[in-house]
């Protein structure tokens, strides 16, 4: 039902002041971002090493409902986002075990989706969408939409960048003598 958890959110009263703290200080890559007028927020995502991503959240006008999570405080966790390669499995798992849901959207092609409320997970408002990862990284975090890996060569060896399940890349700098027990590897393959 799930492929890996996605992101957490952290909704904040100062948008930019997070923007500029998650980007300058802790090195994030800025990613997908869109203001929602309907509910009255904006999001941002940002990857952080190894691809693992934030989002951040903030109101986009009086009545969003992150009012009241950010009513006496600058910020905090909003939400886990777990993703899923269907939500209609994923929805009928809950249903079959008891467990409530709200916002059920399956009509936009790009994000299907559905909550999970605090007082069913322990705590933590779950959000498990079907998505396609990639179309929300920056272009300088993932490779090529038809591309599973790239190699370029460095000066003492050479780098092998491979696709990951977050849409993005991942990257092994390797030595020559790596090198050579990777061709060696893949050889007795063949």
């Amino acid at each position: 039902m799930i492929s890996r958890l996605d992101h957490v959110a952290v909704a904040v009263n100062d948008y930019d002041q997070a923007i500029r703290f998650f980007t300058r200080v802790l090195g994030a890559a800025p990613g997908a971002s869109l203001t929602e007028d309907k509910l009255k927020f904006r999001w941002e995502i940002l990857s952080v090493g190894d691809l693992s991503r934030l989002e951040i959240l903030n109101p986009a006008g009086p009545g969003s409902f992150l009012e009241g999570f950010l009513k006496d405080r600058p910020g905090g966790v909003h939400h886990l986002t777990f993703e899923t390669p269907d939500i209609q499995q994923a929805k009928t798992v809950l249903e079959e075990h008891g467990i409530p849901y709200f916002g059920f959207n399956d009509e936009n092609p790009a994000w299907k989706e559905l909550f999970i409320h605090p007082r069913d997970a322990f705590g933590v408002l779950i959000q498990i969408a079907e998505f396609d990862p990639s179309e929300f990284l920056d272009a300088s975090v993932r490779l090529p939409r038809d591309c599973r890996w790239t190699v370029q060569k460095r000066q003492n060896g050479g780098a092998l960048s491979l696709s990951h399940p977050g849409g993005g890349k991942f990257e092994l700098d390797l030595d020559s003598d790596a090198v050579r027990k990777l061709i060696k590897d893949l050889e007795s393959l063949l």
